[in-house]
């Protein structure tokens, strides 16, 4: 993991390059696991509009959309239990997250051609105590970053594959998305586009036990 320090912009900390191409070899391995477990879905919005992201989890809960809204829930659409979160992906948060405190969910987001978020605000969780660490694989994302209260200057910046993003503290609760992909920017995924991890304390997670 690259030990330099981070960018801070606006507060949220950007970790280039922290994973070497070996790492992120190994993650996506175990993503595409997670995927066969559970596999992506367009989720849907309260109006009933597909997101042009497709998206699937894994850990105790998974973020999950429709026309009952955003929330967080235990099963896969299909009704499966989400597999669980590999530990290529709890490595990185132990290296730059919380140490008394593991998540309990990682949303994976895989941005196609064209696709895009739009900006918003993590807030479905039961606490903000806990950082939002965001994992960038694949072709290059431009990344925007807001304020806490919605409206007013945003600023923007390239992430590319290896790329970790941490939104904690003060900065926990500003708004952020992506407004478009470089497709075919990167190597890493042979038929183009970006993956997106994000680690989350949704419920409160595994406490991880201090020794006496």
């Amino acid at each position: 993991m690259n030990g330099d320090g981070p960018l801070n912009v606006r507060g949220v900390q950007v970790w280039r390059g922290f994973l070497d191409a070996a790492m992120q070899a190994r993650l996506l391995t175990a993503l595409r696991d997670v995927a066969r477990a559970a596999p992506p879905v367009h989720p849907e919005t309260r109006s009933g509009r597909k997101m042009s992201v497709r998206m699937t989890s894994a850990g105790s809960v998974g973020w999950v959309s429709d026309r009952r809204g955003y929330r967080y829930a235990p099963r896969h659409p299909s009704g499966a239990a989400w597999p669980p979160i590999p530990d290529a992906a709890l490595e990185i948060w132990r290296a730059l997250g919380p140490a008394a405190q593991l998540p309990d969910c990682c949303l994976i987001n895989f941005y196609g051609e064209g696709a895009r978020m739009g900006l918003h605000q993590d807030r479905d969780e039961a606490s903000f105590d806990w950082p939002v660490i965001s994992v960038s694989l694949g072709d290059d994302g431009l990344f925007r970053i807001g304020s806490v209260e919605r409206g007013g200057k945003t600023e923007s910046l390239w992430l590319s594959s290896g790329d970790v993003v941490v939104m904690g503290g003060a900065a926990r609760l500003v708004h952020h998305g992506v407004d478009r992909i470089r497709f075919r920017s990167s190597s890493l995924l042979p038929k183009g586009g970006r993956i997106n991890v994000t680690l989350r304390v949704a419920q409160g997670g595994d406490r991880v036990q201090q020794p006496e």
